[in-house]
C-alpha cells in the first residue's frame, strides 16, 4: 500500500509544477495557480515523505488501487484552480473528470472571454489523461485482464518485447510519439491560419481525442476547411493504437487488423451517410463530404468537437451518431468506447455461434490477429459487454430520477461512460452543453466518465470485501 500513496503523492508534485509553471507564464491567474499549485504540493509532498518506505511487495490488488485512485487524484487536484477561480465546487470536479478522462462534456460558457489560464489547464487535463489512459490501457488493464484486455497484453507487449523490454520503456516510446503527434498537430494548425494560442490548446485536445476548445462554438468558430480536414486527420491519429505507431518506427511494419478494420468502418459510415445528405438535398459535395466525416470523426473517436449540428440532419443520422457514441477507437489508444477489437471480437463469436448451431459437430475457433482466442478472452469482452450496458442503464435511470427528459437521461450516461462529450437532444447536444443540470446529476455524470475511463471492471473490484482482505 505505501507504493500506491507515495505514486500518488509524485502525481500531485508533478500537477503541481505544471500549475506553477502556467502561474509563471500567465500573469492574469498567477494568484490561482500559484495557491493550487502550493496545496497540491503540500498534499503530495506530504504523502511521498511519510509513505515512502520499502514496499513489502507490489500485488495484482495494488495494481487496481493504484490505477482507480491515481485517476481520482488527478480528478481532484486538476478541479482545484477552476474552483478558485470561481466554479462551484460541482462544475469544477465535473470539468476536471472531464476533462482528466478525455471526455470532453463542459459546463463552462463564455469560452471565448474566459482567462488563458484556465483554457490552457482545461487542455493540459485532456492531454496528461490522453496519454495516462493510453499507458494505463497497455501497461495495467492487460495485467488485471479486465474485459478481454489480457490478449491485447500478447499482442502488443509480448510481441513487442524487443523493443518494449519493460513497461517503463513503452511509456517512454508512447510519450515521444504523442508528443510528437501533438506537435505537429499544433504546427499544421498554425500553417492552417491558428493563432499559436489556439493551435495549442486544440493539438492538446485533438490528440488526446478530449475534445475541449477554446470556444463556445467548439471547432465550428473555425470555418477554414483545411483546419476542419486537419482536425479529422489527427483525431484519427489519436485513435490508433500507440503500439502500432511505434511498431511501425522499429520495424516499418504497418500491418494491424484492428487499424483496418476501424478504418474501413469508417469510410463505409461517412460514404453511406454522405450519400444519404446528398439524396435529401443537403447541397454541395465537399461541405457535405466534411461535415459528414468531421461529425463521424469526432464521435467515433470520442473527440466530441463539433463543426455542425447533426441533430438537425434527420432521425437517421441522429440513430446513427447515437450509436457510433459507444463504439469507440482503436485498443491502445486515447479514445474511450468499447474499441474496436472488442466489436471485431464480438461479431466474430458470434458468428461462430451460428456456425455451431448449424453444424454442431464443428469447432468453435474464435480468431483475431491471426491468433486464436481462448475462453477467457471471449467471456471477458461478453463480461465487458454486459456491464457497460448495464453501467449506462443504470446512470440513465439515475438521470431520470433527476427529472431529465429520456433522451438526455440515456444519451447523457452513454456518452458519459463512452468517455465522448455532446450527447444527444436540445440541452446536451452539440450545440448545447451540461451547465444546466441539477448538481445531483453532474455527479452521477461524472463518476460515469470516472468508470468509463478505468473500464467499470477496474473500479468495481474495488467494492469486493476479499480484495481488501487481501490488502490488509
Amino acid at each position: 500500500m505505501h507504493l500506491v500513496f507515495f505514486t500518488n503523492g509524485l502525481l500531485l508534485i508533478g500537477m503541481s509544477a505544471v500549475m506553477a509553471a502556467i502561474g509563471l507564464l500567465l500573469a492574469d491567474m498567477r494568484p490561482v495557480f500559484m495557491e493550487s499549485a502550493v496545496l497540491t504540493a503540500l498534499v503530495g509532498v506530504s504523502l511521498a515523505a511519510a509513505l515512502a518506505r520499502p514496499p513489502g511487495g507490489f500485488r495484482r490488488v495494488h495494481t487496481f488501487l493504484l490505477t482507480a485512485s491515481l485517476w481520482a487524484v488527478a480528478t481532484l487536484a486538476g478541479a482545484l484552480p477552476l474552483w478558485l477561480w470561481n466554479l462551484s465546487l460541482t462544475d469544477a470536479v465535473f470539468e476536471s473528470v472531464s476533462g482528466i478522462t478525455t471526455t470532453g462534456s463542459t459546463v463552462m460558457t463564455g469560452l471565448d472571454a474566459t482567462p488563458r489560464g484556465i483554457l490552457v489547464w482545461r487542455a493540459l487535463l485532456q492531454w496528461l489523461g490522453g496519454i495516462g489512459f493510453v499507458v494505463t490501457g497497455i501497461a495495467f488493464l492487460p495485467i488485471m485482464r479486465v474485459g478481454g484486455m489480457q490478449f491485447f497484453r500478447t499482442e502488443s507487449s509480448q510481441r513487442e518485447e524487443g523493443e518494449m523490454v519493460a513497461a517503463a520503456r513503452f511509456a517512454g516510446s508512447t510519450v515521444t510519439v504523442y508528443a510528437g503527434l501533438t506537435a505537429a498537430c499544433a504546427l499544421a494548425y498554425v500553417v492552417g491560419g491558428m493563432s499559436g494560442f489556439d493551435a495549442l490548446c486544440h493539438a492538446l485536445t485533438t490528440v488526446s481525442t478530449g475534445g475541449y476548445s477554446t470556444y463556445d462554438a467548439s471547432f465550428g468558430y473555425f470555418t477554414s476547411p483545411a483546419l476542419q480536414w486537419t482536425a479529422v486527420l489527427f483525431m484519427l491519429c489519436g485513435a490508433l493504437p500507440f503500439a502500432w505507431y511505434i511498431r511501425i518506427l522499429n520495424r516499418g511494419d504497418t500491418r494491424n487488423e484492428q487499424v483496418t478494420w476501424f478504418l474501413w468502418s469508417l469510410l463505409i459510415v461517412i460514404g453511406l451517410l454522405t450519400l444519404w445528405r446528398l439524396a435529401t438535398g443537403a447541397g454541395a459535395l465537399e461541405p457535405t463530404l466534411r461535415d459528414v466525416a468531421f461529425g463521424v470523426v469526432s464521435i467515433v473517436t470520442t473527440t466530441g468537437f463539433a463543426t455542425a449540428d447533426y441533430l438537425t440532419w434527420g432521425t437517421l443520422p441522429i440513430a446513427v451518431f447515437f450509436f457510433l457514441t459507444v463504439v469507440g477507437g482503436c485498443t491502445g489508444s486515447t479514445s474511450g468506447g468499447v474499441k474496436a477489437m472488442r466489436w471485431m471480437v464480438t461479431i466474430r463469436a458470434v458468428r461462430s455461434q451460428i456456425r455451431t448451431m448449424r453444424t454442431p459437430d464443428a469447432v468453435r475457433v474464435v480468431r483475431y490477429s491471426s491468433k486464436r482466442l481462448g475462453g477467457d478472452v471471449l467471456d471477458g469482452v461478453a463480461a465487458f459487454f454486459m456491464l457497460y450496458a448495464l453501467t449506462v442503464f443504470g446512470i440513465g435511470f439515475g438521470l431520470a430520477l433527476y427529472g431529465l427528459d429520456i433522451e438526455t437521461a440515456i444519451s447523457g450516461a452513454a456518452t458519459a461512460v463512452a468517455n465522448v462529450g455532446p450527447g444527444i437532444g436540445p440541452i446536451i447536444g452539440p450545440s448545447g452543453n451540461f451547465a444546466t443540470l441539477p448538481d445531483g446529476a453532474k455527479w452521477l455524470l461524472g463518476f460515469g466518465m470516472y468508470l468509463g475511463r478505468l473500464e467499470m471492471f477496474t473500479v468495481l473490484v474495488l467494492l469486493s470485501p476479499e480484495l481488501w482482505r487481501e490488502v490488509v
